[in-house]
This record gives structure tokens, sequence and C-alpha cells, in this order.
């Protein structure tokens, strides 16, 4: 028997007396509200062995809750590691909501708009409700919570397996159910864009943001100044596959004229459209 499991049929886990899953839950929280947090602390906090701690922080990678790394784990995304939906709702707010508000003005009531599982999408989300009568799409559980009881709003809820790092539904399912639909507009970011490609972490959410442009008339794509110096894993598509890309104001020229020289019609926020 593991110590986990003869932790479990004890009731007891460590010294504060959680149970395996009451002290992953913690230790979760306190990576996503610290950043980082050393494995030395955890095993002193909950009075366990560094086994059990490692053992722990291999479990809440698996579900892709943290990123482990040399010495403790992170909260912080990387090439192979989206991060928490709840760390990443909370980076680049003003910037987000900046290009949020560009994107905003495309919207025309009677519109069926799709948005991916960006929090750049949340922010475009919370917009909406002003230019009702809209049809709103998306895999989301944030936004689709968000949108629950706005008058004007029909939402179509994308359902699939849910992926709680992402706090959506990904997957075969949720391509599948996103074929059978049709939209006006799709509001989707991206991880990172490298050498005019745009990257993500997990082939699950490429298969369904795939799904999502190839069910629209008009491609949007949102990306603050800080995707252009990420790196992903899994090539998504060409910065060409869109209609529009809309960044923030605080993006380098250099990065905007990588941009221009692919040809992809491209707005800073902020500024008059092009």
């Amino acid at each position: 028997m593991s110590e986990d499991e003869a932790v479990a049929a004890s009731g007891l886990a460590d010294g504060l007396g959680l149970a395996p899953r009451d002290r992953r839950e913690q230790i979760r929280l306190r990576v996503v509200e610290e950043g980082f947090v050393r494995i030395e602390a955890l095993a002193e906090s909950f009075g366990v062995s560094l086994m059990t701690i490692h053992r722990d922080l291999d479990e809440l990678q698996t579900r892709g809750w943290l990123r482990k790394v040399r010495g403790g784990a992170t909260a912080q995304p990387s090439s192979v590691y989206h991060g928490d939906v709840r760390h990443r709702a909370q980076t680049m707010v003003k910037a987000k909501e900046e290009v949020a508000r560009c994107a905003v003005e495309l919207v025309e009531p009677g519109q069926s708009i799709m948005i991916d599982e960006s929090t750049t999408g949340l922010a475009v989300a919370r917009l909406l409700p002003g230019r009702a009568p809209l049809t709103v799409i998306t895999n989301f559980l944030v936004i689709i919570n968000e949108l629950t009881r706005e008058p004007g709003v029909d939402l179509i809820a994308l359902g699939g397996a849910y992926y709680p790092a992402y706090d959506a539904f990904l997957g075969l399912r949720t391509a599948d159910a996103i074929r059978s639909l049709r939209g006006d507009v799709l509001f989707m970011s991206t991880t990172a864009v490298t050498n005019g490609y745009c990257y993500h972490q997990s082939q699950e959410t490429v298969a369904v943001k795939r799904a999502l442009m190839d069910s629209v008339d008009r491609r949007v794509l949102l990306i603050d100044h800080t995707k252009f110096s990420m790196s992903g894993l899994h090539q998504l598509a060409p910065l060409t596959a869109f209609d529009l890309v809309i960044v923030d104001s605080e993006t380098s020229p250099d990065d905007l004229a990588e941009v221009r020289s692919r040809g992809v019609p491209l707005q800073v926020a902020g500024a008059a459209p092009a």
C-alpha cells in the first residue's frame, strides 16, 4: 500500500489532518496565489515528506493545475503549460480590456458571436450585453456563467470534456459540437506568436480553436504585446488565416512591422482604424 493509500485509509494525510485531495487543493491555491513555492516549504507546511509533495505536484501537473520545476512548482505559463485560468485572468488586465473595447466595436446586433476559452475573449464577452440582441457561442465556462442571465443574449454552451485548469470544455466532442453551428464573428486569442504563426500548449485546445475558425465568416485574433515574446509547443494557424488581428497599444514597432510585412490586416487598439 502506498503512503497516500495508507493515509487515505486512515482518513488523515498530514500534520494538519488533511486528506490527500484536500492537501493538493491547498497546494494548488498556494502556488496560484504566490506564483512559485518551494518543495521544502510545502513539506514543512503540511508536515509530510518531500516524496509526498513530489507526488502531489506530479498529480497536480498532470491535471494541468500547475507546472513542476526544479525545486518547486509555479503557476507561470511555459511552452508546455498554459497556466491556471485564474492566474491568466490576473495578468495584462489593462491590455486585454483595451483590445476588447476595440474588438466589440466590430459587433452588430443580431450577430452570432463565437468566443474561445481565452481571458481576452472573456474581456470581450463582458462588453457584449451592450450590443444585444446577440447569440453567443462558447466553450468557456467563465463566459457561460457571465452571460447566463443577460437579457438579449442567446447563449449556446459547447459541451465536451471539462478541463478544470482551463475552466473550459475541450477535445473532440467539443470540436464536433462546433462543426454543427455557424457564427458570424470569432474572437479568439493564442498563447504565442512566432514567425507569423500562432502556437498553443495543448492539442485539445488547438483542435477546438481550429473548429471555431472553420465555423465562422470572420476570424478576429486578439493578442497583447506579451504574446510576441512567448513560446508554444503546438502550431495553431498562421496570422494570415485571420481577417483581422487586434493588438494593444504597448505592442512594439518591430512587432507591428513584422505582422504588417506578412500582409495581415492589423488594428492597434486605441488608434484610428486603418
